[in-house]
């Protein structure tokens, strides 16, 4: 029973923290961008009008959920009125539970008990996560059906094939990781690495699995539908592709879900490749130095750190996402297509040719 109700309190945990830092992630998006590309950006709301710099918090996290929440709920005439309700719903949902598999800390030791910084501590976390975001296609391709009109239709048919294209590569690249670890499960895969490579390099996943972890970056982009591979969501074609017969707070979860969909691909890149939580040379009982000097830390301390790790390499990485998509230009859709089946399909393939044949070679 205890364990059941800890589980209900770092879901919960999780959940608000992941709807807040997608709050956030838009106030970068515009903001950054701005900087980016060397312009004002949101700046027309400010606080009583009295801040000396206005960096656009009140414009971006005040101003426009409060037009978006407040607007009319318009559903076209002919649409499909609970499937066009439901698209929301079945594209946010998948997405915000998606996290609850990935750890975001070792262990958190209070009195006797101790408590795994996961939510859900699945052996198949890899798995469950892929089901989960695959499930997503649904509330995407119903939103376009449901409208009734042909631009969303026409994004609704784009994003499933998009995402079925890079969905296989990504599956593959995450295959090498398995491999390479020998398991399914997000905490171990993290645990495990946890050593040095020569006792100079982190023995995180990047440094076994460089050729995946470009894959699966270039996949996850493509995954949540992000510039340069927005093709179902293209205003310069599509209007808004699949959401452009959605308004109001159907809209604003439809932005929502890409901004928790880069969460999440942020959030697995720091688990597979950069170590997750770990932290070089911090274990669990204190810093371990080469030369055999340790220094002893506190249990609390130490899990802060590795908390303060995960969370500043799942930042970066969300950081990363929303400066490529202000970098690049859009592709051509038979570009998009040909870039997942022609390119990144053949180089995962390859890849899970090569590791398997590495584990053979250092087995023997």
């Amino acid at each position: 029973m205890i364990d059941i109700a800890i589980s209900a309190i770092l879901t919960v945990f999780i959940l608000a923290n992941i709807m807040n830092l997608g709050g956030l992630l838009l106030w970068v998006e515009r903001k950054g961008s701005a900087i980016l590309q060397d312009r004002i950006g949101a700046n027309r709301a400010a606080l009583l009008g009295k801040l000396p710099i206005n960096i656009g918090i009140i414009n971006t996290l005040v101003a426009d959920p409060i037009k978006l929440f407040t607007k009319e709920d318009f559903v076209p005439p002919n649409a499909d009125k609970f499937l066009h309700w439901m698209a929301p719903i079945l594209a946010m949902v998948p997405a915000l539970i998606a996290f609850i598999a990935i750890p975001f800390g070792d262990i958190l030791v209070i009195g006797e008990r101790e408590i795994n910084l996961q939510a859900a501590n699945l052996n198949v976390g890899i798995l469950y996560i892929l089901g989960m975001v695959s499930l997503g296609v649904y509330g995407v391709v119903l939103a376009g059906w449901a409208s009734n009109s042909r631009w969303a239709l026409l994004g609704g048919i784009r994003a499933s094939a998009q995402m079925i294209s890079y969905e296989i590569a990504l599956g593959l690249a995450l295959i090498g990781v398995v491999m390479t670890f020998g398991t399914l499960d997000l905490q171990e895969i993290a645990r495990a690495q946890g050593h040095m490579i020569g006792g100079v390099l982190p023995g995180w996943g990047i440094f076994y699995q460089p050729v995946a972890f470009f894959i699966f970056l270039t996949a996850g982009i493509a995954e949540s539908k992000r510039i340069p591979f927005d093709l179902p969501e293209a205003e310069a074609e599509l209007i808004s592709g699949y959401f452009t017969e959605y308004s109001g707070a159907k809209q604003a979860t439809f932005m929502l879900v890409d901004f928790l969909e880069s969460i999440i691909v942020a959030g697995l890149i720091t688990t597979l490749f950069f170590g997750g939580w770990q932290v070089p040379f911090l274990m669990r009982d204190g810093l371990h130095l080469p030369g055999d000097i340790f220094y002893p830390l506190p249990s609390l301390l130490v899990t802060l750190v590795q908390h303060g790790a995960f969370v500043t390499k799942l930042a970066f990485f969300c950081w990363l996402q929303i400066m490529i998509r202000w970098t690049l230009p859009r592709f051509r859709y038979d570009q998009l297509i040909n870039l997942g089946w022609k390119i990144l399909l053949p180089i995962a393939l390859a890849n899970v040719l090569v590791t398997g044949l590495m584990i053979l070679i250092f087995q023997a």
